[in-house]
């Protein structure tokens, strides 16, 4: 975990101190959405990655790879569908190498902005944007481009963070819409797993209820 230096430059003879995550500040937000019994199953290394407040203008860095990506013939489809709102889902079936994932606060939001930088072989990296918000039915939606997100339960199993995918909306305004059925790509299943030493894993499943699994993908990363 490293916190970037703001762009200001310091005045003469002063010490510039980059901004950082208060640590009197406990972030209970990912906890009060699991409980206390779930949180305390938790190892301490994810409790400690999701109990802090950091500062404006302050962000988190995870660096790590991508081990595995898989795209289904339709997973290809809907993804390449997906560029419209902002290309949120992989593009590159069998994708692997150097990834980045970089999270600030955002109040406006109402929550955090996660980007996510994955390098493609031959290519511009794909960068994906979104934001966690913790409102809605669940206590957290996500939303990536053009107003569309998803409502996210987080629970967690086996001592992992599972956030997975209720419903899907359509954000205008003030006002939510919630999609169709058969509008919704399935079920979107993301997986926070330690394994130690400052590591730990990323995997995104999307799986549809007749088209069975769509999209999937593994990534390690580490504590900066």
């Amino acid at each position: 975990m490293i916190a970037l230096p703001s762009r200001d430059a310091a005045a003469p003879g002063s010490e510039q101190r980059p901004p950082v995550a208060d640590e009197s500040v406990v972030d209970l937000r990912f906890r009060t959405l699991i409980g206390e019994d779930s949180w305390a199953r938790l190892p301490a290394a994810v409790q400690k990655r999701f109990s802090k407040r950091l500062s404006p203008g302050a962000a988190v860095v995870y660096a790590g790879e991508v081990l595995e990506t898989r795209l289904s013939r339709m997973g290809k489809i809907l993804s390449t569908l997906a560029r419209a709102i902002g290309a949120p889902l992989p593009l590159d079936d069998g994708m692997t190498g150097a990834a980045v994932v970089t999270v600030t606060e955002n109040e406006g939001l109402g929550g955090q902005c996660w980007t996510r930088t994955y390098v493609r072989r031959n290519r511009f990296p794909q960068v994906i944007h979104s934001a966690k918000c913790f409102a809605g039915p669940t206590g957290l939606e996500e939303y990536v481009g053009y107003g569309v997100g998803m409502s996210l339960a987080v629970t967690e199993r086996d001592g992992a963070l599972v956030f997975r995918s209720t419903r899907y909306v359509l954000a205008i305004g003030r006002w939510r819409l919630r999609l169709p059925r058969l509008l919704e790509p399935g079920e979107m299943e993301v997986v926070h797993q330690d394994e130690g030493g400052g590591a730990f894993l990323f995997t995104l499943a999307l799986r549809h209820p007749w088209l069975g699994k769509l999209i999937s993908q593994t990534a390690r990363f580490r504590d900066a």
